[in-house]
């Protein structure tokens, strides 16, 4: 007779779901990506890999302009570089209509070469060294003057010979929303009159010309009435310059900060009950400036810097278990007294219990966001076992390098692939060469081809800037007594071409030419 595979007992704690993941009797699963097969990815790009969803960042995209467009007359998105910079990812947003939003020379340099002129490029940050500053102004970049420091520096190069036109800039200001803690890094306090009082300063230098007021709030913003105040601010100071002589204020910069639907830790509810529309952010901002505007007068143009919300769910980090372990944990009852200094009774002195553990091929070197963040891990293929709570750990030798302290996941074996989700914000731009290689990046075109627009990393390619002192270049081995008489290979290094330098030819086997000695 056929029998049926065992299946352990076990309890599932069902959180507040919007719907029970169990009610058709089967383990949850990401077995595809936008039609595409998850094993094919592998077996062709290899694992870990960054999969992206160009059908995602359009539609994401579109969900918001939409929701900003038709409540307000003039607004433009600016893509934030450092959410991601790969170059496709930039592009697709560029070709929907957004301009840049970058913070470094680095990122600036990278929205020139894509094509955005300096007209479209914001340009934030409290580092703008000299250089980088004077080609922004001559660019016509809209520059949002961070600090006194860089302020006065504007001044310095507007008063250089030879230039004629006005510095356009804007002031960055930070503010008090009441929701969550200040970035008083950033900018001039609108709370307490110093942004007013810079305002005052940028009317008596020569050569500049203030068009504008930015505030960025924060990141991972959830309750939209932050927007609301910060809207009421930047008019507030857009009107209060005007009196003072500033001219017409021609934009607002509300910057970014809406949230993705990524889990942040502890989170008691789901993403999809706490994360806010697109639309209830666009009617706390747009509604705010069109009502405290003076009636009658042209509302001024409506900047956006959103990066996280239109990027983190296109984004997929498949891995693979590299090893199964089982992981003691102590008695939650142990935890709770110890917690009051109360010592266990004789009985249950020493009870453990053990949960489930991986260890997969991708480290928090890649991961960066799960410091804040939780993202959803779910394996690839159909399993017959219910999920139990399982610890997930990266592949690197540090104890920090926990993916998930706790999830739900069926049994899975060394081979088996999983799919992390979301993963599209920071993680590219901040991931480093830490122990292992960074993985390539593929993105799922909408006609479902697969584009490779980022190749994985090799030794070649992370030594390539090293440069070797002559006195360590490799040398020949000294020949032994016993040698005499026998013919050897003169020993071989190569001269890389770029740098100069000797390099052991294994090193170097993906460089082309080069000489030999």
């Amino acid at each position: 007779m056929n029998r049926q595979p065992y299946l352990a007992p076990s309890i599932q704690r069902m959180g507040h779901e919007p719907c029970n993941p169990f009610r058709l009797g089967s383990t949850p699963r990401c077995s595809e990506i936008d039609g595409v097969s998850v094993a094919s990815l592998v077996e062709e790009h290899g694992s870990p890999l960054f999969v992206f969803s160009e059908a995602t960042l359009r539609a994401k995209y579109r969900e918001a302009h939409r929701a900003f467009t038709r409540r307000y007359p003039d607004v433009q998105f600016a893509w934030s570089y450092k959410t991601n910079y790969l170059n496709a990812i930039c592009r697709v947003f560029h070709q929907e209509g957004a301009i840049a939003e970058v913070v470094s020379e680095f990122e600036y340099d990278k929205a020139r070469q894509n094509g955005i002129p300096g007209h479209g490029i914001i340009f934030n940050g409290p580092g703008k060294g000299r250089e980088i500053l004077e080609r922004a102004a001559d660019d016509e970049a809209m520059i949002q003057v961070d600090n006194l420091d860089e302020l006065l520096l504007l001044g310095e190069i507007a008063a250089q010979p030879g230039r004629t036109k006005p510095i356009a800039i804007a002031l960055r200001v930070y503010l008090d929303t009441g929701t969550h803690a200040v970035w008083s890094k950033f900018g001039f306090n609108a709370d307490n009159g110093e942004a007013l009082r810079v305002v005052r300063r940028v009317l008596q230098m020569r050569g500049l010309k203030l068009q504008g007021f930015h505030a960025h709030i924060g990141t991972f913003i959830l309750d939209p009435e932050a927007y609301r105040k910060s809207a009421t601010v930047l008019v507030q100071l857009a009107l209060e310059a005007e009196r003072l002589g500033a001219g017409p204020i021609r934009y607002l910069n509300v910057g970014g900060g809406f949230a993705s639907r990524a889990r942040l830790h502890y989170q008691y509810l789901s993403p999809e009950q706490v994360t806010p529309s697109f639309d209830r952010y666009a009617e706390a901002i747009c509604d705010t400036i069109t009502q405290a505007w003076p009636a009658g007068r042209v509302l001024p143009k409506l900047y956006l810097e959103t990066g996280r919300a239109l990027v983190d769910e296109a984004g997929y980090l498949i891995s693979t278990v590299v090893a199964v372990k089982r992981r003691p944990t102590t008695s939650s009852l142990l935890g709770v007294l110890a917690a009051y200094g109360k010592a266990a009774p004789a009985p249950i002195q020493g009870y453990e219990t053990d949960r489930a553990a991986l260890v997969i091929d991708a480290g928090v070197n890649l991961l960066y966001t799960t410091t804040w963040y939780q993202p959803s891990i779910l394996p690839a293929k159909a399993c017959v076992d219910l999920p139990a709570p399982t610890t997930v750990y990266g592949c690197l030798c540090m104890n920090i390098d926990v993916i998930r302290e706790e999830t739900p996941l069926p049994g899975l074996t060394t081979g088996d692939q999983v799919v992390l989700h979301p993963v599209g914000a920071y993680n590219i731009t901040q991931s480093m060469q830490f122990i292992t290689y960074r993985p390539a990046v593929v993105m799922i075109g909408t006609d479902r081809q697969v584009h490779v627009i980022r190749r994985r990393e090799n030794l070649s390619y992370v030594q390539q800037l090293e440069k070797m002192p002559q006195h360590l270049a490799p040398k020949p081995a000294p020949k032994k007594a016993d040698d005499v008489g026998h013919r050897h290979e003169p020993f071989v290094y190569v001269i890389d071409p770029r740098s100069g330098d000797p390099q052991e030819p294994a090193l170097l086997a993906g460089l082309q030419g080069g000489n030999r000695r």
